[in-house]
């Protein structure tokens, strides 16, 4: 598995309570965790109007570093790329 850079990476995650999908990406998100340093902050959508108008038919959506990553479903080995690659974008000369 490709080396991720030490920095810790900000995922949050738009779900609500009883959605199937939203629990699937959160098995995803933690077993990735176990490899990836992550800090996850999980939001539930259905507490705020706004956010449910924002995200209510795309649940789950996965932001990373406060961009969309992805929405529905996501892959363990794609969540992995995506973290790569967004470690890399912030590694820069050094």
């Amino acid at each position: 598995m490709p080396r991720v850079a030490r920095r810790v990476i900000l995922l949050t995650l738009y779900s609500r309570p009883g959605c199937h999908l939203c629990d699937e990406m959160k098995t995803i998100v933690a077993r990735v965790a176990r490899r990836i340093p992550l800090v996850i902050d999980e939001i539930d959508i259905s507490s705020d109007s706004r956010l449910e108008a924002l995200y209510g038919l795309e649940i789950p959506v996965l932001m990373i570093d406060g961009k969309k990553a992805a929405k529905y479903r996501v892959t363990e080995d794609a969540l992995v790329r995506l973290l790569v690659g967004r470690a890399g974008e912030a590694g820069g000369a050094g």
